[in-house]
């Protein structure tokens, strides 16, 4: 297989030909050419099947270059690299059907996943022709209908066991090489992308890459690799068919190095879950008991399980962590020391036989129960405190490890004490009211509005606001609004009712008299003669 190089910048064809891999790509030769006319000379000598393209060239396009290559039938991947994102550029290259459209600066490693998905289509479709030409449609079906079949047996796991009839009787449906009595085993892998890895935003070149990991990782003289299928989102699940009896220490082996390759390459954490090994006509419940220990553990990142060693286990009871020194640390303001405790007490229970997410979830009620107490007794409303999308997606992912947890706790206690630090000074509290109050006299403001501005009790605020302020919040509102229609009855040209609005007062009478009380004066009075107005 052939690539060819065209840009006018001879720095991005040198630096494409050097920081590619491309023997491991498969490609035989590379090609260049720094302009259209070129390229199509290079095309008429040699067999091109990936073409990488900039855009913008000063003797041609790419697009002009790749709309000559449909016209002559060529059959070529393209993918295009350009500075620019323009979207009638985008267009014009899915109408002449490149395989992707790629923006500069080149970052190589995404380039090399593009580059391997393009080796990938162009093998497909040369063996689609031989396929066409020797008559052997069921070839490019067969792993489809592999994929279907497991598909089809794992999902209807999930919610009841498959009889073995019912095995027996898909395999013979859909013409697979099968016996009722081939040994099989499930692996499940649970991946964890880092920040900023492309598995948290860019899915498909992500799983493409994982997908890569696994078949080069699962080589094996004494199994093969039926399957590998996605569960649920960054949940896998390999299917293995053992053509002798499964060896001790393969898989455990295998899974430390999946781990290993995907820490480095993937950038993600992972975790396995080795299933019993079985015939194909017991599959269906070591399958099942699988999904349901991958629903039930703990699990701790980088580690390998195994399902063996829990069908022999009983869950234990929740023993609590130590929940009253817990509290008095946190009395003591000492967070550092607190998540110090908690993390000891994981490592504590993640190493006992079976720790699971219900124990996991116990444990989490605690803390959260006991951080909630303790900002109630600072007067802090917790509920308002951690409403947001941030500390909710850390909530719902704290079950999906021990490190998620762990990373759960430290927003839940590092906020708690944050906070503490400011509403134990009063004077930062009551200025940014007054400050809020200000800002917004004209809505409508009531104490439990403002408490939900500084996320503390009501009552708490109202005590803590009239201390600092010698005044109360009530009054305070009454005198910013009555400052602001005073400004505005002076300096505009407004009519008494539209100032009483535009301060809070829906009601003008009642707005009247607050005013008088305030001014000794009427509103209207103040407006004729404001200038003489204190």
């Amino acid at each position: 297989m052939n690539v060819l190089l065209v840009d006018d910048d001879y720095f991005v064809v040198t630096a494409l030909e050097k920081k590619i891999d491309w023997n491991s790509l498969g490609i035989e030769s590379v090609h260049t050419a720094h302009n259209v006319a070129q390229a199509r000379d290079v095309m008429k000598r040699h067999d091109i099947e990936i073409l990488i393209s900039d855009i913008e060239m000063p003797q041609g396009s790419g697009l002009e270059l790749l709309a000559w290559i449909r016209e002559e039938h060529y059959d070529v991947q393209a993918i295009f690299l350009t500075n620019y994102a323009d979207f009638n550029y985008a267009q014009k290259a899915i109408e002449l059907r490149s395989f992707e459209y790629f923006l500069k600066p080149i970052q190589f490693d995404k380039l090399m996943l593009i580059i391997r998905k393009a080796v990938e289509r162009a093998q497909e479709q040369q063996q689609n022709e031989r396929a066409i030409q020797e008559g052997r449609y069921w070839q490019q079906n067969h792993a489809k209908m592999r994929e279907h079949f497991w598909r089809k047996l794992v999902g209807g796991s999930a919610s009841s066991p498959v009889k073995p009839a019912e095995i027996a009787a898909a395999v013979q449906e859909q013409h697979l090489a099968y016996g009722m009595n081939d040994a099989v085993q499930p692996v499940l892998f649970s991946l964890f992308p880092y920040d900023g890895s492309m598995g948290r935003d860019e899915k498909n070149l992500f799983d493409f890459a994982l997908l890569n990991v696994l078949y080069e990782l699962f080589r094996h003289a004494d199994f093969t690799v039926e399957t590998v299928l996605e569960y649920k989102t960054r949940q896998w699940m390999a299917i293995l068919n053992w053509n002798r009896p499964p060896a001790d220490g393969v898989l455990a082996d295998l899974c430390g190095s999946f781990i290993r390759q995907a820490n480095r390459s993937l950038k993600s954490d992972a975790c396995c879950i080795v299933g019993v090994p079985g015939t194909l006509g017991g599959a269906s419940p070591i399958i099942r008991r699988l999904l349901q220990l991958n629903e039930d553990i703990a699990k701790r990142r980088n580690r390998v399980f195994f399902a063996e060693e829990y069908g022999r286990t009983s869950e234990e009871g929740y023993a609590p962590p130590n929940l009253k020194l817990l509290e008095a640390l946190l009395d003591e303001g000492k967070p550092a020391e607190f998540l110090k405790e908690t993390t000891r007490y994981l490592n504590d229970r993640s190493r006992q036989p079976y720790f699971t997410t219900s124990v996991l979830s116990l444990f989490r009620l605690d803390l959260m129960q006991l951080v909630y107490a303790f900002l109630k007794s600072k007067g802090i409303q917790a509920h308002q405190l951690y409403a947001g999308r941030a500390n909710e997606q850390l909530l719902a992912q704290s079950l999906n490890s021990v490190e998620d947890m762990e990373e759960y706790l430290r927003c839940l206690v590092n906020t708690a004490m944050e906070y503490r630090v400011f509403a134990e000074q009063p004077k930062s509290v009551a200025e940014e009211i007054k400050q809020y109050i200000h800002a917004r006299y004209g809505e409508d403001l009531t104490r439990n509005s403002l408490a939900d501005v500084v996320f503390l009790h009501p009552d708490y605020l109202a005590r803590l606001f009239k201390k600092e302020t010698g005044v109360s919040l009530g009054a305070y509102i009454i005198e910013a609004r009555i400052a602001a229609a005073k400004q505005l009855l002076r300096a505009t040209d407004q009519s008494v009712f539209a100032v009483a609005k535009k301060v809070g007062y829906a009601n003008y009478s009642y707005f009247a008299k607050v005013f008088k009380q305030e001014a000794g004066v009427t509103p209207s009075e103040y407006k004729q003669h404001g200038a003489r107005q204190p």
